[in-house]
Parts: C-alpha cells; structure tokens; sequence
C-alpha cells in the first residue's frame, strides 16, 4: 500500500471516525482505524462494535492495500507534521511509514483482516431525506433526552415513518420535545421506527451538516445513515457512512403525555423570551434553580430569586385571561427556545399544576412538567 495524501484532508478525515474509537475497547484493534486504499482514494473506518463509521478522502494512490493503524495516535501524528503533503506507505499490512518532508515514523498496526466489518442493509426499510432537514429536526429534540443510566430507553431519540412523516421524540421525564415533517408516501408495509442511541444522536449532530444527500435505512437491530458529502474542498469523497445499534425495547407512550388542550395562549419572540429567561436565571441558585411565569393580561414577568438576591423582567404580550403563575426550570424553557429557528413560538398553559407547552406553525411542541412555586 502507497499513497500521497493532503495533510488537511487526512486530520479532517481522521477527525470525523475519531470519536467513535472508545476509551477501553474490547480488543486491540478496535483503538484502531481501518485504512484501506484504491483506485478511488482512501476510506478511512472506525468502530466500537455498537457504532461504526466510514468515509472516503481524496488520496492519490499508487499501490492499493490496507492496514489498521493506532487512530489517536495516527491523527496527532497528521496533524503535527512540518508539510503539506504526506505519503504513507505499508508492505507488509502490520507497519506503515509515515512521511512529511524531513519527517518519517514508522507506526505498528494489525492487519486488516482482524477488524470487524460494518454490517450492510439490503432490501431493508429505507428513506431519503435532505441532511440539514434531519440536524434542524436534532436539534429540535436531542437535548430532552435522558442522562440517567438507569433510564437507558430514555437516553435516546425515538424516530418514526409513519402517515408519510418522520417524527422524532426526546424525552427524560421531566419534560418532552417533539418535531415532525413530511418525507413523501410511504407504504404501510414500510412503516417502522427505531430508538436511536445518544452517542450516536451526538456524532450524527456533527456530521450531517457536511451532506447534500442522506439516506437512512434500518432493520430490526441496527440503522446506518449514508450521507452523501458536498465535494472534495475539505478532503470527502463519496459519502460518509455511520452505522449504530438501535436500543432495543418498546419507547414509552409519548402522546400521553402531551397535553389534549390548553385553556390559553400566547405569541412570544423567542430570542426576548430565550434572553430574559437567562438573565434572570442568573439570580437563582442550584438549590432553588426556577424561574416563575406571571402572566397577567398583557403581561408577563419572569421572576427569580435566591440567597444572592432576586431578578424580574417583563415582556409584553397579547393576554386576557386570568392571572397565573406557573415555575419552571429555566433550563428547561431555554434549551427548546435556544435550538429552535422559528422566530414565532407559542407558549400554551392551564393552570400552575399543569404543563407548560412550547409550539411553533411547523409541527414542533415542547411539554414542560411545572415546578412548585
């Protein structure tokens, strides 16, 4: 194996496989990534068992093979090189020799026939959908989702195709966040869905943005997301390809928890909702970390307090109901309006023992269960 490579586009390369290499894999050859070279480029291929990844590199190649080579250690490697151009070079499949201008090492690897294949879907459930559509719908939801171990079905984004939309929901208990779009016909026999895990919702984050083309496809125990890169200017070629596990078991009954009506509504702005809700917040303390809703007609006040002191400010709104004062986490209000891109957010309540809920005109909801005030 011989290959010329631009240093820029090898870290930004190792760089997308990277975060997949866990910090005590099972085997040696798990802390490595698979290269292999061709006609084509270069792939690059990491895996931790229960996700796995691959992307192609722009290389010029002038003998195809492949090697399996320590990845940290490769990519601080590539990155501290003196020049642009870097040639690796392996005979054997266990040592390569990596060379930038007076600079060479020799690196021990394994040979590639020890590292485990991502797995391929054929004739599976399968949709196409834009890349920047799928990270705005994310972003939209991912932050819901649990951290608590204990709760592993809840560490997760539940996707669902069904009535011709994908739907996603996060959810840790405490509060839920919704999102759906329309993605075309499906038949009824392709309808699914699938629990994808929080790592892989975080390295899909990253990676999307990067696309012009996606397409997910997955069976009973694994999905993959293939998403087709922009062009060669930071080194992609063809398409980046991610395959996870999905978290097996039943995702709770969601729409339960969504409220069947509300009695009032109101039109926020949502960075001035977003903005004073933060600064407020500030005068709260961990052990009383809320923020109350006054709203009053045409009014309503944000308030907070702690042993440091107190903090209040008033937004004016469109409002002739009655009184009511409702706590929440601030957190929990600034996250959704943080990720959201709608300028218009509506925010609909009941009473101060009911949830609070944030919508926008494109099919978003956030349920916000209320805190004691």
């Amino acid at each position: 194996m011989k290959f010329k490579i631009n240093k820029e586009h090898f870290s930004n390369g190792l760089r997308q496989v990277i975060n997949v290499v866990g910090s005590k894999p099972q085997t040696a050859v798990l802390n490595n990534v698979l290269i292999k070279a061709d006609s084509d480029g270069i792939t690059l291929t990491t895996t931790n068992l229960d996700l796995g990844i691959r992307c192609s590199i722009v290389a010029e190649v002038s003998e195809p093979g492949e090697i399996t080579l320590p990845c940290r250690k490769l990519a601080s490697i590539v990155s501290d090189v003196p020049m642009q151009e870097i040639t690796v070079e392996s005979s054997d499949g266990q040592v390569a020799r990596v060379k930038s201008g007076k600079f060479s090492s020799n690196i021990n690897g394994l040979k590639a026939e020890d590292f485990p294949a991502l797995p391929n879907f054929v004739n599976k459930h399968a949709y196409k959908l834009a890349p920047q559509e799928l990270l705005n719908m994310l972003r939209s939801v991912s932050y819901a989702q649990s951290t608590d171990e204990n709760r592993y079905i809840l560490n997760s984004v539940f996707f669902s195709f069904a009535e011709d939309k994908l739907t996603l929901v996060a959810t840790d208990g405490r509060r839920l966040a919704m999102i759906s779009r329309d993605i075309g016909s499906i038949d009824r026999d392709d309808e699914g869905s699938i629990i994808l895990p929080a790592k892989t919702v975080s390295e899909l984050e990253k990676l999307l943005g990067q696309g012009k083309e996606l397409e997910i496809s997955f069976s009973e125990r694994q999905v993959a997301f293939d998403i087709k890169a922009e062009g060669s200017d930071n080194g992609l070629n063809g398409s980046i390809y991610l395959v996870s596990k999905i978290v097996e078991g039943s995702y709770p009954n969601y729409k339960q928890v969504i409220p069947k009506e509300a009695e009032h509504r109101v039109k926020l702005e949502r960075e001035l909702m977003r903005d004073t809700v933060r600064r407020v917040s500030k005068l709260t303390s961990e052990k009383h970390y809320s923020v109350r809703l006054n709203i009053t007609q045409n009014s309503l006040e944000v308030f907070g307090e702690s042993a440091e002191g107190s903090a209040k400010e008033t937004i004016d709104i469109e409002y002739e109901g009655p009184e009511v004062k409702i706590g929440f986490n601030p957190e929990y209000l600034i996250q959704p309006l943080d990720r959201l891109t709608k300028d218009e957010v509506f925010f609909e309540f009941k009473d101060e023992m009911s949830p609070g809920v944030f919508k926008t005109l494109d099919s978003f909801m956030c349920v916000v269960m209320p805190l004691r005030v």
